[in-house]
């Protein structure tokens, strides 16, 4: 499912069930304490990581939290891990290609009561009410959340520093399946290109809404 949201440049896997793969010892190490559906998100998630990173011809290494928790890839890579009930996914590419990467998956349900007006900024929260009054069968507040971890999952490689639901407006095209993102703090540089802005994919189906987000590399 992820994959169709992808660029080519992109090595993705997902899988609607768990897998009983193989950790390595540092990888149990993290792990050998946590409660069972935890033992099974960090496992899946990491057999499709290792299984996306073998698509690149890359062999398998541990893939251990760095900052803010996000996966250390091996040199030459970027990528991304989800997870929520039900999904698992990963995307990785090559920095030749791509600068960053970031993907989200979440249930297609409405979110608990008082989030969207935690996460959201006053243009997105009547953007997500107007949506939701056309009667389509996405969760549109749940997408936005969607969105905004996706937003945060491609900056934080780049910026290295913590990105806030109010420090990013997301506004989502119901027509195309995109979205785009304005950054509202000083953005990131890469190549001399300040990163100020996303644009995403996002895509309803299978009880879930997922997103992505892969920013090409310059060429030369």
């Amino acid at each position: 499912m992820i994959t169709d949201i992808l660029p080519d440049q992109v090595s993705a896997v997902d899988t609607f069930e768990d897998h009983e793969a193989e950790l390595f010892p540092e990888e149990q190490e993290l792990i050998a304490k946590a409660v069972d559906k935890r033992r099974r998100e960090f496992t899946t998630g990491r057999h499709c990581a290792r299984t996306a990173l073998g698509r690149l011809g890359i062999a398998p290494v541990p893939l251990l939290p760095g900052e803010s928790r996000a996966p250390t890839w091996p040199a030459g890579v970027v990528g991304s891990i989800t997870h929520c009930k039900g999904y698992r996914a990963a995307a990785v590419g090559r920095t030749a290609e791509l600068w960053t990467i970031g993907i989200d998956a979440e249930p297609n349900e409405p979110t608990p009561q008082g989030v969207l007006e935690a996460i959201a900024l006053p243009p997105e929260l009547a953007m997500v009410r107007e949506l939701g009054a056309a009667g389509d069968k996405v969760a549109w507040d749940r997408l936005l959340f969607s969105a905004k971890e996706t937003v945060y999952k491609a900056w934080f490689p780049l910026a290295r520093r913590w990105l806030g639901f109010e420090d990013a407006e997301v506004t989502l095209n119901p027509d195309d399946g995109t979205f785009t993102a304005r950054v509202l703090i000083e953005p990131p540089v890469v190549d001399g290109v300040p990163l100020d802005g996303f644009t995403g994919r996002w895509l309803a189906r299978e009880g879930f809404v997922v997103t992505a987000i892969a920013v090409p590399a310059l060429t030369t």
